[in-house]
């Protein structure tokens, strides 16, 4: 941590600073070490202030939307907020996919924004925007520091509210007279954040209610958790053979190899595992927004009330009944939830024929997950037609990666052979978009490498999806990131060509792609590439590509040269036609 971070008694009669240099020491109040943005001349004074902090990092990005989604990795991965600094108009609408990303993740992140000075206010000056407009709907709170003495004031009540309660994003506006204006002001001490915590009342009803229901299941998401809260989250779960199911893209909140781990509920969700969430008595929803991707599109859930009784427990108060009138609505944060509920159930159990049955149910349901990871039938398909199989890609990287593997992507069809086929470790080894934003994986590999470089991490990317943000294999190669980007090169958006078949079948347009080699541009940032056209050739680009990421601290790219027809695991394009 910064040592900066570390003054709890400012000095009582400050010397004078500006107000870049007031910005910079607010940040090493706050314990900042790493900084992800793109320079801009409306906030030089703040870079020379961060010139006085040597151990403050500032990881220079190719664009603003490649460095907003490193900093939400960064957020997902330390538990801090992560820090964004970008400069006025493009800059920050550049930036504003990475804001929205960490608002439907519930990641902490302070934005900082360059502005026009206040002498050019309101003239549509040059790349002027009010910031509160823009990001008003998309973060906890936006403001535009108008007086340099107060700056350590709103950055400390910044970093205070983006790690509070529901976490998310805060943006703090800072024109440019107000950076190069001087005050005397004391810093701010450092922030501490605030999470609710249960009524003992709730738990302890919750907890009678889940000794007594016949069918419980356990729904784990959203953010907050830490490793403590997560290994709880496992002892209660044995304790009382419970089945475990993570919400949409938090998937590694639950070690996917543990017996009580059931599937994921997002998209393309295993038809047995939605069958035992409808049928289910009482479904624990421990932490995940019940928004459509976790609900199936509000399926598996009847609105407004649900049949199941649901207890629902988030750290926001304002997600509580948003959509759901649930059974319990606790607002508290994971962690002293957690602590709470392992507490009180150390005096409280089941009875022995009651957990030989839930635990009889569990194997089955553990079962059916298995079967969901068996080879698909587009898989069999590809390896009948000689064309490239996923699974196959992901048995491979099973074999060949470690358990604690960082697995990156963005938003595409392809991202469906990870979420299915892979098995997550314990946290934190999934960092992707509940926002379905394309274009985050690479960015997130590049964070995560430079976060943990003892690590494996690997990027599943689409061909156009990769395409999205692939400049920052330059910050990657600048900051010895060394990284796997897999690839799935069809051609096409394969997201949308697969709902185009589905509404309209044969009718093509709007969704082919046209791309480079792949390697070749690995390879002219100095990084290691090839292509795959056969099945036989996988497990040796893979066993290549993860050594030269680890020796050599750069990317790698495995282009996997994939058929059209194969778009999901379960349906080919001509399927797809013929179904529609």
């Amino acid at each position: 941590m910064n040592t900066s971070a570390m003054n709890t008694n400012p000095s009582p009669h400050p010397s004078s600073r500006i107000g870049g240099h007031l910005v910079a020491d607010a940040l090493a109040v706050q314990g900042v070490d790493t900084i992800f943005g793109v320079p801009g001349e409306s906030y030089l004074p703040v870079l020379d202030g961060l010139y006085r902090h040597p151990d403050i990092r500032f990881v220079i990005c190719r664009q603003e939307g490649g460095a907003a989604f490193m900093a939400d990795a960064y957020a997902k991965l330390t538990g801090k907020p992560g820090v964004l600094m970008v400069t006025r108009g493009p800059g920050a609408t550049n930036a504003s996919i990475g804001i929205h990303t960490a608002h439907q993740d519930s990641s902490p992140l302070v934005v900082l924004v360059g502005q026009v000075g206040n002498d050019m206010m309101d003239r549509e000056a040059f790349q002027e925007i009010d910031y509160r407009r823009m990001f008003g709907p998309m973060v906890k709170w936006v403001a535009q520091v108008d007086q340099v003495q107060r700056i350590p004031e709103y950055f400390a009540h910044a970093f205070q509210l983006a790690s509070s309660g529901r976490k998310g994003p805060v943006v703090l506006a800072l024109p440019e007279d107000v950076l190069s204006a001087s005050a005397s002001v004391s810093d701010s001490l450092p922030s501490q954040a605030t999470q609710p915590y249960p009524q003992p009342s709730d738990v302890d009803s919750l907890l009678h209610a889940v000794v007594q229901s016949k069918q419980p299941l356990i729904i784990a998401g959203g953010s907050g958790w830490t490793e403590q809260a997560c290994a709880q989250l496992i002892a209660f779960s044995e304790r009382y053979a419970m089945p475990v199911s993570c919400a949409f893209r938090f998937q590694d909140l639950f070690n996917n190899n543990h017996p009580n781990y059931i599937g994921d509920v997002g998209i393309g969700i295993n038809p047995e595992l939605a069958a035992r969430i409808k049928r289910a008595d009482l479904i624990l929803a421990l932490g995940p927004r019940l928004g459509e991707m976790t609900t199936g599109g509000y399926t598996l859930f009847e609105v407004p009330t649900p049949k199941q009784a649901i207890a629902h427990v988030h750290p926001g108060n304002d997600e509580l009944g948003r959509v759901y009138q649930t059974r319990w609505m606790i607002n508290a944060s994971m962690p002293s939830f957690m602590d709470a509920l392992i507490k009180l159930s150390s005096t409280v159990s089941i009875d022995e024929p009651t957990k030989l049955e839930r635990q009889a149910s569990l194997s089955e349901a553990r079962k059916h997950y298995e079967q969901w990871q068996h080879q698909p039938p587009a898989s069999k398909k590809a390896q009948e037609s000689g064309s490239i199989d996923p699974w196959l890609v992901v048995q491979a990287l099973r074999e060949l990666a470690p358990t604690d593997t960082i697995l990156t992507n963005g938003a595409g069809n392809f991202a469906t052979w990870a979420h299915r086929f892979w098995r997550y470790g314990p946290m934190r080894t999934q960092l992707a978009p509940t926002s379905g934003a394309m274009g985050y994986g690479i960015p997130a590999a590049v964070a995560a490498s430079i976060c943990h470089p003892d690590r494996t991490v690997v990027c599943f990317a689409g061909d156009g999806d990769f395409l999205m943000t692939a400049q920052e294999f330059a910050t990657a190669v600048q900051y010895q990131a060394g990284f796997v980007a897999i690839i799935f090169n069809n051609s096409m958006y394969g997201t949308i060509r697969m709902h185009q078949e589905r509404d309209y079948p044969a009718r093509v347009y709007g969704t082919s792609l046209s791309n480079p080699d792949f390697s070749l541009y690995a390879k002219a940032f100095g990084g290691w590439g090839c292509v795959v056209n056969q099945n036989s050739e996988i497990r040796t680009a893979l066993e290549e590509a993860l050594k030269f990421a680890k020796t050599e601290r750069k990317p790698a790219v495995v282009e996997l040269r994939v058929s059209q027809q194969t778009i999901t695991p379960n349906l080919t394009i001509d399927q797809l036609r013929t179904r529609g």
